[in-house]
């Protein structure tokens, strides 16, 4: 149960209740149907219970879900499976099927949740933690944005895909480095093989090792067959190491060695395996820095460093914030039957004023949410949009005067910012300034321009 924190629950709202009656530790959310749950941060969730009338709507809630990435473990409720084996819901992204007929309760539920749960904790494979597709599973990817600094990316990329060198791609969570990573394998002379992608930070490291290196019978409890591994899996394309920042430094040695020689050994055998793959990692910490503190092994570093690419936030390249927009609305909307429906004119400002600290990553989850709340108007407005958005008009609003200049209405502003942040830091100038974008200097001689003490 301790691996349990929070769960989504789609369905009988009465039974959304008597679960939450009964576990009360629980962090549960209720949503009526897939398209609201759509809506929310799914990652963000420990699993996603589903119940279904029929395996027919169980099949369209399944592929609905699928557009949204990352997801928790999903797991349906069933009255009956009918004829149909449990293999085909699990094929379709389901983790487990409870089939706890006409009228279940709260404690059916529970019990098989924590028990669903616990065989996914025991295998340590989440349902997002690999993913191995080839060229038919996904058509070939579309980085939008129009600034200069998403075109810089996209020359890199160019490059890239031409050799088969190592990346490194870094940046911050939520910019699209998996994305990216995508992009390079699908325009390389590879694009047929498999694509393999690995959150190394949703592992343990010896399971990390195995799911990479491949074991043998018997070379752990729990082996009970040999297994591959996704070096092998990915022989004659390309796997992604994602999160590889989170790794420990004695599996960096042992991920070393296999880069070095091209060759893996699995768990527990005396024989090397030989592979063929061309590896793109990525992280949204600081490896350089890491390596020169020691933090992460300095080999390792420039071993996967040979062709760095950054990825700058969204804040940082604000003239793609409208398109990425435009893109997600045109996407979901058709998905919600909505394709007409458009930013109106506020809300273009509401997104191009606010600072994105989730990066792309945000911005798709807001628009699945506006469009969610919406109902069917076409013109989504500043309402539908989450409170954390609507706080950029605050200071705006709290502080314009009629009459003012543009000069007097940004001074204004700008105080106001001042003074919010240096009460949201207790004071602290340093902490502030640094959050702000300025020097500490700079801050200072903005706070006697305002007459802040």
């Amino acid at each position: 149960m301790d691996s349990i924190r929070s769960i989504v629950w789609i369905g009988d709202e009465r039974l959304a209740v008597a679960l939450a009656a009964d576990c009360p530790t629980l962090e549960l959310v209720w949503e009526r149907d897939v398209a609201g749950a759509r809506a929310l941060p799914l990652g963000d969730f420990d699993a996603l219970l589903l119940a279904c009338e029929d395996s027919k709507q169980a099949f369209e809630a399944l592929e609905a879900l699928s557009h949204r990435r990352p997801l928790p473990p999903i797991f349906l409720q069933l009255e009956s499976a009918g004829d149909l084996p449990l293999r085909e819901f699990r094929e379709r992204g389901a983790a487990d099927v409870f089939c706890c007929g006409a009228d279940p309760t709260a404690r059916a539920l529970k019990r098989a949740l924590f028990q669903g749960m616990a065989k996914i904790d025991r295998s340590a494979k989440p349902s997002v933690a690999v993913r191995v597709e080839g060229s038919q599973r996904q058509p070939s990817t579309k980085i939008v944005g129009t600034s200069p600094q998403i075109a810089e990316v996209l020359a890199l990329i160019e490059h890239a895909s031409r050799s088969r060198v190592t990346v490194l791609i870094t940046g911050e969570t939520g910019t699209g480095k998996e994305l990216l990573a995508r992009e390079i394998h699908e325009k390389s002379s590879i694009r047929e093989a498999p694509f393999v992608a690995v959150n190394c930070a949703a592992f343990p490291e010896s399971l990390l090792e195995s799911e990479l290196f491949g074991h043998q019978r018997g070379a752990f409890t729990g082996a009970d067959r040999d297994k591959s591994g996704l070096f092998e899996a990915a022989n004659g394309g390309t796997l992604f190491l994602d999160e590889i920042g989170e790794t420990t430094r004695p599996f960096q040695a042992k991920l070393l060695r296999v880069l070095q020689e091209r060759e893996v050994r699995p768990i527990g055998s005396s024989r090397t395996r030989k592979i063929n793959v061309r590896v793109v990692a990525a992280t949204n910490r600081n490896l350089r820095r890491e390596a020169s503190d020691a933090q992460f092994r300095p080999d390792l570093y420039y071993r996967l460093a040979v062709f760095p690419i950054h990825v700058p936030p969204l804040r940082e390249r604000p003239a793609d914030i409208l398109p990425l927009a435009n893109h997600f609305l045109s996407r979901y909307g058709k998905l919600d039957g909505r394709p007409g429906a458009l930013l109106s004119g506020d809300s273009r400002h509401l997104l191009q004023s606010y600072g994105w600290p989730g990066n792309v990553r945000e911005l798709e989850n807001e628009i699945q949410r506006a469009l969610a709340v919406s109902g069917s108007d076409d013109e989504l407005t500043p309402a539908q949009f989450s409170t954390r958005l609507l706080e950029v008009l605050e200071p705006v609003q709290a502080v314009v005067q009629p009459g003012d200049s543009l000069r007097e209405t940004l001074a204004r502003v700008e105080a106001w910012l001042i003074r919010h942040a240096l009460e949201a830091n207790s004071g602290r100038r340093a902490t502030t300034a640094r959050l702000l974008g300025i020097t500490r200097e700079g801050l200072y001689k903005k706070m006697k321009r305002h007459g802040i003490t």
